[in-house]
Formats: C-alpha cells, sequence, structure tokens
C-alpha cells in the first residue's frame, strides 16, 4: 500500500477511507439506520417499477418518470451505502483508485439525471394541467423514452470530467479521504496540482445546471398554478392540484437537503467534523428512501397495488 505524505504519487493504488472520524467506537449503532435506509430504498423502489409492470393501467408518462427516479435512486445508493456500510461493519476502509473515480462517477451522475427527472415530471404536470387534451400526444412513449435518454446523456457527459481529471492529478499529501465514501470535493484537497478548473467547472455544473433545472420547475409550477386558480370551483383546484403533491414532495426532500450539505460543506467549518460528515450523508440519503414512501401514499393506484399485493398473498 502506497501513503506517502511528501513524495509525488500520480494514480495511488489505494485511498483510504475513514468513516466517521471520531465516532469508531458507535459504527455498530451508526450502520443500524444506514442499513434500513438502503434496505427501503431498495425495496421500496423495487416494488414500484414492479407494480408499475404489473398494471396495465399505470402505463403512462408520470409512472414512467417515476420508475425511472426509482431506478436513479437504487442506483445513487448503490453507489456508496455498501462501501459504507463495509466500512461500519468490516472495518474495510481501502479503495482502489480507479474505483474511488468510478464511485464520485456514479454518485455525481445519478444526482444529475435525478434532477433532469424532476425537471420532466414537472413538464408532465404542466401539459396534464395546462393542455389536458393534448398530453397522451405529446407525451408519447417514444418521447418519454427520448427525455429519458436525454437526462442519461446529460448527466454522464456533465460528469465524466469530475472523474477524468481527478485521475491526471498528482497527489503528493496523503491518501487518506476523511469520508465514508469518495468525493470529488476530497481529492480535490489531497491533489497536487493547480485544480482551479475543476473547481470552476464544479461551480458551473451546480448553479448552471442544477440551478437551471430549479427554474424550469419553478416555471412550471407558475403556469400549473394559473391553471389552477382559473378552475371554477374550489373542489376541481384541490382535486387537479393533488396531482402534483407527491412530485412537489419528492422535489423539496431532494434540493432542500441537498443545498443545506452544500452550504454547511462551504461554511461549516465551526461543526465538528464528524457532526458535518454525519449530518451530510443523513441529508444525502434519506431523500433516497423518501421517494418511494411519499409516491406509495400519495398516489391512490400504486398504494391500492400494494394492498391488493399482500392481501392477495395473505389469502
Amino acid at each position: 500500500m502506497s501513503v506517502s505524505n511528501t513524495t509525488h504519487f500520480t494514480n495511488p493504488s489505494v485511498f483510504i477511507l475513514m468513516g466517521i472520524p471520531g465516532l469508531e467506537g458507535a459504527y455498530v449503532w451508526i450502520s443500524i439506520p444506514f442499513c434500513a435506509i438502503y434496505a427501503i430504498t431498495l425495496l421500496g423502489n423495487v416494488a414500484i417499477m414492479f407494480i408499475v409492470k404489473l398494471d396495465r393501467s399505470l402505463h403512462g408518462p408520470m409512472y414512467y418518470f417515476l420508475c425511472m427516479l426509482a431506478l436513479t435512486d437504487i442506483m445513487l445508493s448503490t453507489s456508496i451505502l455498501p462501501k459504507m456500510l463495509a466500512i461500519f461493519w468490516f472495518n474495510s476502509r481501502e479503495i482502489n483508485f480507479h474505483t474511488c473515480l468510478i464511485q464520485i462517477f456514479f454518485f455525481k451522475c445519478s444526482s444529475a439525471i435525478e434532477s433532469g427527472i424532476f425537471v420532466a415530471m414537472s413538464f408532465d404536470r404542466y401539459v396534464a394541467i395546462c393542455h389536458p387534451l393534448r398530453h397522451s400526444t405529446i407525451l408519447t412513449n417514444q418521447v418519454v423514452a427520448k427525455i429519458g435518454l436525454a437526462m442519461v446523456l446529460r448527466g454522464s457527459i456533465l460528469v465524466m470530467p469530475y472523474s477524468l481529471i481527478p485521475g491526471r492529478w498528482p497527489y503528493c499529501r496523503t491518501n487518506i479521504i476523511l469520508q465514508p465514501y469518495c468525493r470529488h470535493a476530497s481529492l480535490l484537497n489531497l491533489a497536487c496540482a493547480d485544480t482551479r478548473f475543476s473547481n470552476y467547472y464544479g461551480l458551473f455544473v451546480q448553479i448552471g445546471v442544477m440551478g437551471l433545472d430549479v427554474i424550469f420547475i419553478a416555471v412550471s409550477y407558475i403556469q400549473i398554478l394559473r391553471a389552477v386558480f382559473s378552475l371554477p370551483t374550489k373542489e376541481a383546484r384541490h382535486k387537479t392540484f393533488g396531482t402534483c403533491i407527491s412530485h412537489l414532495c419528492a422535489m423539496l426532500a431532494f434540493y432542500i437537503p441537498d443545498v443545506f450539505s452544500s452550504l454547511m460543506s462551504r461554511f461549516g467549518q465551526i461543526v465538528p467534523l464528524h457532526v458535518h460528515i454525519l449530518v451530510s450523508n443523513v441529508c444525502l440519503l434519506v431523500p433516497l428512501m423518501l421517494n418511494p414512501v411519499i409516491y406509495g401514499a400519495t398516489i391512490k393506484q400504486i398504494w391500492g397495488r400494494v394492498l391488493q399485493f399482500f392481501t392477495y398473498k395473505g389469502t
């Protein structure tokens, strides 16, 4: 194992993930909620995809986008949680250099794809409410598939530099990462090279891309609210806007913790390191668990199919 604090070693063979420094004695207890989050994320999202596949009445744009979101949540959680749990349970701290870069790619790519899917879902709600008669002709299966492919390509292309550029940096300080998984910011701190371009590029992706996604979602909901308030009765307004509740809850659960975690990483130097790492990971992982719960509880068709499935199994 190559560990050095003074000499350059381009592409070190391994990095050492420290997990949550200062809480090593509590790893067994900390692993319980993280393991539960992972299990609920996997089971809940797989259940949503399984139910949508079985029930032909759910074969529509909103549910196709929901399946894309479920698959993205599984990819995002699987990119970091198994290694995190291996650290907690088996003290398996080493991670191969190239595996670290791959982990960064899938983590960043999944986040970008998820943001894009929320944009697509807001567009679906806009068309369904503002142009209901044209919904089936605008969002055909082919169009939905093309939107999904576009989100994957956008996320992959934008995130590729996060993995390619660090692979060319020399690392002369240490190969110890004070996190339970590889992060681009951690490699920035370890690199002995000019990382300004990578810093600026990360800021561009965070503000330019994610910011545009939020603006597009806001514009969509402004149009939706205008259409809702133009309806003649209060009951019609509640019923129409009720179709957006699950999307709004899931979207807020994704963006608000992300913003909070970003602000904490930039301005939370006064917060103890272990608190910062623990809170940032909770902010990252809890929304992935909440998405199937939110959609399962607010979309009657999905909840009804779940109850029907278990009732049938019981009888």
